[in-house]
């Protein structure tokens, strides 16, 4: 009797299971984006654009952000990383309905940059002067410079927020409905040819402004042939991870590093025995180090990677001074978010070969035919039906959960009646 029970109510179990659980439902909403499993996929990743969610057909930021951010979540690592720095996405879409405690359900699956403009009363980044303090801050990204829209872009807006510092953070949307969308390219041309601007995405500026909340670093100088060999690590700790829950992409921080205004001749890695490329002038993030005019080494290194820098003199004095706001010690940073992109070759391919602006694809699966999305409800329904009328005839039986309802009447033996007794007790009592 006991195993009769068990079956019946752990299939009613799965059943509700099944119906409560909106992401299991939602995939018949949508089918997903090809392009994210290809070589064009991982080019714009191996480019340094990053991978975001914006949202999934069938389910609802409103009724349920965090169930919206989990499937979405599985939705990009299941098909590319979200950059060349990490697998996990760290960005999203977010509208301006949500609560602080909405934002909390997303943040706990792992997107840490909410954006844009959703309302909160905390914020990074809606000004030159927004500078972001505390996590919760990044729930609230603005979005400064406009659109990269032909049409709605504004070339002396652009300039003047680049000019004021800060990140500044653009709008772009490739396509609506099937009609494509021409960006500005004075204002491309623009971000691509003015000197000291950081070309990065959501994730990259975050995990940079994470790293400078905690970090510790090593140092040791050495004399070698009349030259001082100074040998320096950004460390990685367990203490600094601990601190943002250990979300942070691995990616290069710069260092600015007093040399007393030696000539610097040469850095090169422990690890691999070679040297690190000159980065003067370079706008996109990676390893590598220059000397400023005021003679100030700066490098950009990922944590666990020490590197010997060789100064040309001995007895050379070294001060580590900070870490660079943005990385190559420039002064603004730019983001560029791409909005609702279903189809990531046609938001993308205009920018494969012209231009250095690094892109935030905020991804989501297109929305499926309307033929199709109707067959995995009715393959659904038809499982549950068979289900209940599995129990149904149990219950008949006396069996399982609906037993109560619909078991068939017992019919009393009359030679079993209270007044007669079985040869066996007659014999006993005899």
């Amino acid at each position: 009797m006991r195993g009769t029970r068990v079956l019946p109510a752990f299939l009613s179990l799965l059943i509700v299971s099944v119906l409560v659980h909106p992401v299991a439902l939602a995939q018949s909403a949508w089918e997903e984006d090809g392009w994210l499993r290809t070589s064009f996929g991982q080019e714009r990743l191996d480019a340094g654009d990053e991978f975001g969610c914006y949202g999934v057909p069938g389910l609802s930021w409103i009724n349920d952000p965090g169930a919206v951010a989990q499937a979405c979540k599985t939705y990009i690592e299941d098909r590319i990383n979200a950059s060349k720095w990490g697998q996990s996405p760290l960005s999203s879409y977010t509208p301006d309905t949500l609560t602080m405690a909405d934002h909390g359900k997303v943040a706990s699956q792992g997107f840490v940059v909410h954006g844009d403009q959703t309302g909160l009363e905390e914020s990074a980044w809606h000004n030159n002067t927004d500078v972001p303090t505390d996590p919760w801050d990044w729930y609230n990204l603005g979005r400064r410079g406009g659109s990269l829209e032909k049409g709605i872009a504004s070339l002396e807006t652009v300039q003047a927020e680049v000019e004021s510092g800060g990140l500044v953070n653009l709008y772009w949307i490739g396509r609506v409905n099937d009609a494509t969308v021409r960006h500005d390219r004075d204002v491309l041309a623009y971000l691509d040819e003015t000197p000291d601007i950081w070309l990065t995405t959501w994730g990259e500026a975050w995990s940079s402004w994470s790293g400078k909340r905690c970090y510790e670093h090593d140092r040791d100088a050495a004399e070698i042939d009349g030259r001082t060999v100074l040998t320096f690590e950004s460390l990685e700790t367990e203490a600094c991870r601990s601190v943002s829950n250990d979300l942070p992409w691995n990616i290069p921080l710069t260092w600015l590093i007093d040399v007393e205004g030696v000539e610097v001749l040469d850095v090169v890695s422990v690890n691999s025995n070679r040297s690190l490329a000159s980065i003067e002038g370079e706008k996109n993030t990676q390893q590598g180090w220059w000397q400023q005019d005021d003679g100030t080494l700066v490098l950009s290194l990922v944590n666990g990677h020490p590197v010997n820098i060789t100064l040309n003199g001995s007895d050379v004095n070294n001060d580590v001074l900070k870490q660079a706001e943005f990385f190559n010690n420039h002064s603004a940073a730019v983001t560029v978010a791409g909005h609702q992109t279903t189809d990531l070759f046609k938001w993308a391919k205009r920018f494969v070969d012209d231009t250095s602006v690094r892109f935030t694809w905020l991804v989501q699966p297109r929305v499926a035919d309307d033929v199709d999305a109707w067959i995995p409800y009715a393959v659904v329904g038809v499982g549950v039906l068979s289900v209940f009328i599995m129990l149904g005839v149990l219950g008949r039986e006396g069996l399982g959960p609906l037993a109560h309802l619909v078991a068939k009447p017992s019919v009393q033996n009359p030679s079993l009646g209270a007044g007669n007794k079985r040869s066996l007790d007659a014999d006993e009592e005899a």
